[in-house]
């Protein structure tokens, strides 16, 4: 049977038909599948494990009955989604992974990550994702009430807008070396990321290894399968 992979779904109650495409999913390929691995930033913005939101709720729900029927979830956070916790966890039955993550299946040792971090060339993001992920800096921000959490997302999702429409292409997307780096020290077969919203198969290292990039849900949903035949990286209309 199959593994499947996806990132950045970015689940919102503002675009119902992703919401829709992904529910479907979940109840079709990822239903057949052995292991679903989600690699950071499911939601557009998730304030803590106390969101009472009619999406918040239904997700959870969707998740549950899917590793009830035996599919195993493994999920990491994303830029948008890191207050996910353990509540989140307990209630869907997912297990939460280190932002870098080795596996070992079909003769492949793959690293997973979300991919933020290997765009060390953004030095602004990295800085603010350095403070926000500072275990004083998230107790602060969990126990802040829900309404000031909310306020703060929005502020967040409307500065990284505008900082994204000045910085160059080259500085949003991940660097070689940081690449080069991180799979030299996993020795890593494989590479698989989303972030950077760039779904594409790169070979590297005279094509002995891979950096396969998943895409964002939008106007399409992407994710990637691996089974006895290899890796199949798919798109769907939504």
């Amino acid at each position: 049977m199959a593994i499947l992979f996806v990132s950045d779904v970015h689940l919102s109650a503002e675009q119902n038909q992703i919401t829709s495409a992904f529910f479907t999913f979940l109840s079709t390929h990822a239903q057949k599948a052995t292991k679903l691995f989600i690699l950071g930033d499911l939601f557009e913005t998730w304030i803590g494990d106390d969101d009472p939101s009619e999406l918040a709720v239904a997700t959870q729900l969707r998740l549950r009955e899917l590793t009830l029927g035996g599919t195993k979830l493994f999920i990491q956070h994303g830029n948008r989604d890191f207050l996910l916790g353990r509540r989140f966890l307990k209630t869907t039955g997912a297990r939460l992974l280190h932002d870098y993550h080795v596996i070992e299946t079909y003769n492949q040792r793959i690293l997973l990550t979300h991919g933020d971090l290997l765009c060390s060339d953004d030095h602004d993001y990295q800085a603010f994702r350095r403070k926000t992920r500072h275990p004083i800096y998230r107790w602060i921000l969990s126990n802040l009430p829900l309404s000031k959490r909310q306020e703060i997302a929005s502020t967040w999702r409307a500065e990284a807008t505008r900082q994204s429409s000045h910085k160059p292409s080259s500085i949003m997307d991940v660097s070689c070396k940081t690449v080069e780096r991180v799979i030299a020290k996993t020795n890593a077969t494989t590479l698989i990321h989303g972030h950077t919203h760039r779904p594409a198969r790169h070979k590297l290292m005279s094509s002995v290894k891979e950096r396969i990039v998943l895409g964002d849900w939008a106007t399409k949903g992407w994710a990637l399968k691996l089974d006895q035949d290899g890796f199949n990286l798919f798109n769907f209309k939504i």
